[in-house]
């Protein structure tokens, strides 16, 4: 999953100031696609085959010391209107505010549940980075699940297989920010995956990296071929030296987005 959904709350992220121009290089080679229905609407096009996964939650920026503050700000409505395959939002396990953000999960569900939409809840930490560790993942990823997330989206820790064995419902691992090198990313895909983790939703470490399209098909190579980190590496170099647009993946089509 490419997370292009940063703007909600970072405003004009870096690199992804234009949000089209990210975007359109990266769309054939990712499985689905997370962001808001602004970006949704502005800069993909109606005949994009990709799934969507539509951030539904919002309300603070990082202006704000307490990024937990959030709400719905997208109706269930409107998510099914732009055809999209899932809703997510977040939820702040002890946060000021988390008591309002996991009855914005329930409530999500209960809609979910009416039209038959899945759930992936994102257990953000806000600016806590402290609160990435396997006790209180695990307790993120279990309270998630409990209130009826479809899909849970979390960070990879040490310990990251318990997270995995204490959750019932599929995890995939977020990208967090910019590591330094391209090999620091690719470990944490591997890590993720060889732990149980379905997948990867990754975005400041493909679309942030000197060389995009290279750097998300190498890690598709993890996640969809299991390849070693040193192999996905190959995979990147030798991206890296074809033309655009050389070999991307084929997808079935799904309705467009309108």
């Amino acid at each position: 999953m490419l997370a292009v959904d940063h703007g909600y709350f970072m405003g004009p992220t870096h690199h992804l100031e234009k949000p089209r121009e990210t975007i359109a290089p990266l769309l054939p080679y990712c499985d689905a696609l997370a962001l808001t229905r602004g970006v949704l609407r502005t800069s993909l096009e109606p005949s994009a085959d990709v799934p969507i996964v539509l951030r539904v939650s919002g309300g603070a920026s990082v202006l704000k010391e307490d990024l937990s503050d959030e709400d719905l700000v997208t109706s269930m409505e409107e998510a099914l209107r732009l055809n999209a395959s899932a809703v997510a939002l977040s939820v702040f396990l002890g946060s000021p505010h988390e008591h309002q953000s996991l009855l914005n999960l329930s409530k999500l569900v209960d809609e979910g549940e009416r039209y038959g939409m899945p759930v992936l809840a994102i257990t953000a930490v806000g600016k806590e980075l402290e609160k990435r560790d396997s006790r209180y993942l695990s307790l993120a990823c279990r309270i998630s699940a409990e209130l009826g997330a479809h899909m849970v989206k979390t960070y990879y820790c040490e310990g990251f297989e318990k997270v995995v064995e204490g959750c019932p419902v599929p995890i995939v691992v977020a990208g967090g920010p910019k590591f330094k090198t391209d090999r620091e990313a690719l470990e944490l895909v591997h890590n993720s995956v060889r732990l149980g983790a379905v997948g990867v939703d990754m975005g400041r470490n493909i679309w942030q990296s000197e060389r995009p399209v290279p750097m998300i098909r190498a890690v598709r190579s993890i996640v969809h071929d299991q390849a070693s980190v040193d192999e996905a590496l190959v995979v990147l170099q030798e991206a890296g030296k074809e033309p655009p647009m050389a070999s991307a993946p084929r997808r079935a089509k799904v309705p467009a987005h309108t």
